[in-house]
């Protein structure tokens, strides 16, 4: 287990009787309340000094009360690991008022350090490039906000299009582009990382990997060939480390993932070490 403290830089909080998740209705695992005391409990023993909520894909109405709600247990929550950074959702891309929304966020918490509009599951092709989403991720800048990018491989291509487009917004790639860990697959996958990762405004998260191999047989030799790619395209100054919990329950323990990521890390130099499990997310977050 790794000795350094540890920043986790995606955890999700939920209770699906005061939030409405339709995603979760498939899931029965998920489909109950994950506390900031059960991710606590779970974590119980590593050195985590911090945490960044990532939006849980409410419906579109209930966007700002789930940023006010979090806002609310973040500044009440005096026990570690503490809720430092909140991504929450925004209606990006949608015609709405999206300054108006940002400055409610702005007003809600300084804890609020980037937003999310999760885009796996559009299937239209160049839907993160058309126009209102495109001015929608730059104005993000103006309050410097950074964007959490949620997506499958196949939409990587879009993306780095969408990044090349904003430069002055800062942008985090989440679960590494979600590549087929199942099939093995690392093509194209491994050509559109290191193109992504060549724009200098993005950062990208290793995290919500075990979830995209074989759940039941996955081993640490199925995830070492991306993780290791990620480390070279993005060097020691653009990766951090994310827990994904609790989706990842789906496939692994807390324990077992932490495990599985310090064995993947530990050839980095004690430097680079510290940046990946913490100083590059409290740097690239502004926690």
């Amino acid at each position: 287990m790794p000795a350094l403290p540890i920043v986790d830089t995606h955890v999700h909080l939920w209770d699906p009787t005061r939030l409405h998740m339709p995603w979760l209705d498939e899931i029965p695992l998920l489909r109950r309340p994950y506390t900031i005391q059960d991710y606590q409990e779970q974590t119980m023993g590593l050195p985590i000094e911090a945490i960044i909520y990532v939006e849980v894909n409410v419906i579109p109405e209930e966007m700002l009360h789930e940023a006010r709600a979090v806002a609310q247990q973040a500044q009440q929550n005096s026990r570690s690991p503490r809720i430092q950074g909140i991504v929450a959702a925004a209606p990006i891309g949608e015609g709405t008022a999206l300054r108006a929304y940002l400055e409610a966020l702005r007003a809600l918490d300084g804890r609020i350090k980037g937003v999310r509009r999760n885009l796996q599951d559009e299937t239209m092709a160049g839907f993160c490039l058309q126009p209102a989403f495109v001015r929608d991720i730059q104005l993000l800048a103006d309050y410097d906000l950074s964007f959490d990018i949620c997506i499958i491989h196949p939409q990587l291509p879009d993306v780095i299009e969408l990044v090349r487009r904003c430069p002055d917004t800062r942008f985090v790639l989440d679960h590494v582009g979600k590549p087929d860990i199942r099939q093995h697959a690392l093509d194209p996958w491994r050509a559109h990382m290191q193109e992504l990762a060549s724009l200098p405004n993005v950062a990208c998260k290793i995290s919500g990997m075990v979830t995209e191999a074989d759940h039941q047989q996955w081993t640490r030799e199925d995830i070492a060939p991306y993780v290791q790619h990620v480390l070279n395209a993005f060097g020691e100054d653009r990766v951090m480390f994310g827990g994904d919990w609790p989706v990842m329950l789906l496939a692994s323990s807390y324990q077992r993932w932490v495990e599985t990521v310090d064995v993947l890390t530990a050839h980095l130099s004690t430097s680079a070490q510290r940046k990946f499990w913490s100083e590059n997310a409290r740097r690239i977050y502004q926690l």
